[in-house]
């Protein structure tokens, strides 16, 4: 690693390609609301399902995805298995990012805002 301005050392490529992977599962709306539910709390697929409003294999499928990145984690409880992330770090980019979206079109859409940009 090399250090460049503002103290920052570069990452290695292979953590880089990780990361892009990460980023990339997460590129999908689908697998984005799936990840926003569980960083919100643990879940089976039948009620990620409901909540995300996906097919039940469908979500499968995604959870699937996600569990081999090492994104989520799952166990069993009885028949069921629980999905749920357990990295606090994954769940704060989730929350920031989705988060940050989310409060932005709030205000974009906000009378408030709309005034201010007429006549201004």
């Amino acid at each position: 690693m090399t250090a460049y301005a503002g103290g920052f050392d570069d990452p290695s490529a292979e953590v880089l390609a990780d990361a892009a992977a990460a980023f990339g599962l997460l590129a999908s709306s689908p697998r984005l609301h799936i990840m926003w539910a569980l960083a919100q709390g643990e879940s089976d697929v039948t009620h990620l399902a409901e909540r995300v409003g996906g097919a039940l294999p469908a979500v499968s499928q995604h959870l699937s995805k996600l569990k081999l990145a090492g994104l989520v984690r799952s166990r069993r409880e009885g028949r069921r298995q629980v999905y749920y992330v357990d990295d606090p770090d994954v769940v704060t980019v989730v929350r920031l990012m989705v988060g940050q979206l989310a409060a932005r079109a709030e205000e974009a859409s906000s009378p408030v805002r709309t005034l201010r940009g007429i006549g201004g």
